[in-house]
């Protein structure tokens, strides 16, 4: 039996990690649950009934004969749910909706669904953006980085999260904005108590 290299093995999983989208977890959360939890603008409770939503839409999404699921990031935000990714047909899209709207405890769905695909590459290129833009988020003093999520489809950044008020706001969209690679910046950060 042939043995893998060390290196190989390492580069292997590299990419597999990648293209699953594990990154963002071990970037946005994973272990730092907790903290997420303790440095968000939202109570415990909203974030508990904003992962339940987000949970419950995936999950009917990926029972949908319709919708792929795996191109459409759901997030929540105190109850209003942001579809952001990229789909096949303008029926996909609307049937993504139809599905948030089910959902019990939804007060609106802002649907940022896009018609198109992106290739092998544009998918890394987008997952090595967010995470460069993450990084910038965790390493800026007075940011909440984990109250922020960072989606990019062909290099348009799409920010969802809350913020404590509208300094930080600007200065998360510039930190986006003057990321090499942004085409485009989404803004989706509430504050706090707006």
């Amino acid at each position: 039996m042939r043995q893998i290299r060390p290196h190989v093995m390492i580069l292997w999983l590299w990419c597999a990690f990648w293209a699953t989208g594990c990154a963002p977890l071990v970037v946005g959360g994973g272990a730092a649950g907790g903290y997420a939890v303790a440095t968000d603008e939202r109570s415990a409770g909203r974030q508990m009934d904003d992962a339940t939503i987000t949970t419950k839409i995936t999950a009917e999404m990926v029972q949908d004969a319709t919708v792929k699921a795996r191109d459409v990031d759901v997030n929540t935000v105190d109850g209003t749910v942001y579809l952001i990714g990229l789909v096949d047909s303008a029926k996909e899209r609307e049937r993504a909706e139809a599905i948030a709207r089910t959902v019990s405890g939804v007060r609106g769905v802002v649907n940022q669904l896009e018609l198109g695909s992106r290739g092998v590459g544009q998918a890394l290129d987008d997952k090595n953006l967010g995470v460069r833009i993450k990084s910038k988020l965790i390493g800026e003093p007075g940011i909440r980085s984990l109250s922020v999520d960072v989606d990019v489809y062909r290099g348009v950044v799409f920010l969802t999260g809350m913020v404590e008020n509208a300094g930080q706001k600007e200065k998360v969209l510039g930190l986006a904005r003057s990321t090499h690679g942004t085409t485009r910046t989404v803004d989706n950060l509430l504050v706090h108590g707006r």
